[in-house]
């Protein structure tokens, strides 16, 4: 079960899997934009970098991904669901059972970004915009950044023991600016509470067979940056170039197979040396 899927790194991940072998649910959510549907297709069709590029790719629905998958032999299905309601939390999972099986891996993914600030001199209306922090900005990115990532890990467990499972992998999508994030604050802080979630669960689910790690990428290309800004992060990147989704899809399947048997509680950045933890 992959979560946020239908575009950029969840989407790349689907098909990792699938060339695997592995029989692929996807899941995702279109969240309201303020760009029009014609401000969007007009974004798909010059495939320049920036914010109404990101938002026309997260408006894309997932049955291209599943026709692709299905194509070459794979077994995928999709269903749109928004994660910040906890009710639909056991719904994926019944609905994945009753078509895939039970969840063996699970890939937390998706996420809330709405661009919110502490500093008033930073505020702005270009593009999506960038707000002052408010408690509805504050609960919106915790419901679906925090608290699903933990309601889905505790879903899983539950089912996992229910079938007396004895390997399972939960592998969770944070960030590289998870610790501060200027003119980003609210996203930052839920991403860092999911790190700690994490490790909590890595410590509780390992007496079951349970691995629990996190993925942190730095800047990929999934549609929001613009030519200057990826030359800019390509030139101050060690291995020379942007991320691509395909890159952290791989290190997320590797994470699920027996050679990361002995990874568990980890927190890997994954981006090309951009941040160098000490």
């Amino acid at each position: 079960m992959i979560t946020g899927a239908n575009h950029g790194i969840g989407a790349a991940t689907a098909e990792a899997f699938a060339v695997q072998g592995a029989r692929v649910f996807i899941t995702y959510y279109r969240e309201p934009t303020l760009y029009t549907e014609e401000q969007l297709q007009q974004a798909r069709q010059a495939g320049i970098g920036g914010d109404a590029l990101y938002r026309a790719r997260q408006q894309q629905p997932a049955d291209p991904l599943v026709d692709r998958i299905r194509s070459r032999g794979g077994a995928a299905v999709a269903r749109e669901a928004d994660l910040a309601d906890p009710a639909n939390v056991p719904r994926l999972f019944d609905w994945c059972e009753a078509e895939l099986g039970p969840v063996d891996v699970l890939v937390n993914n998706h996420t809330c970004c709405v661009l919110e600030t502490f500093d008033p001199a930073l505020v702005t209306t270009e593009g999506s915009g960038i707000r002052l922090v408010t408690a509805a900005g504050i609960d919106a990115h915790f419901a679906a950044n925090t608290r699903a990532y933990a309601l889905m890990m505790a879903e899983y467990l539950a089912r996992y023991l229910q079938r007396r499972a004895t390997a399972g992998r939960i592998i969770n999508v944070s960030t590289d600016a998870a610790h501060a994030h200027t003119a980003n604050v609210s996203y930052a802080a839920s991403k860092h509470a999911i790190e700690s979630y994490s490790r909590s669960a890595a410590a509780e689910m390992g007496r079951y067979g349970i691995t629990v790690n996190v993925v942190a990428p730095g800047p990929i290309q999934t549609g929001y940056l613009p030519p200057e800004a990826e030359a800019n992060i390509a030139a101050g990147t060690p291995l020379g170039r942007v991320g691509r989704p395909e890159d952290v899809a791989d290190v997320i399947v590797f994470l699920a197979s027996a050679q990361a048997r002995w990874l568990t509680g980890q927190l890997l950045y994954v981006g090309g040396g951009w941040r160098m933890p000490q």
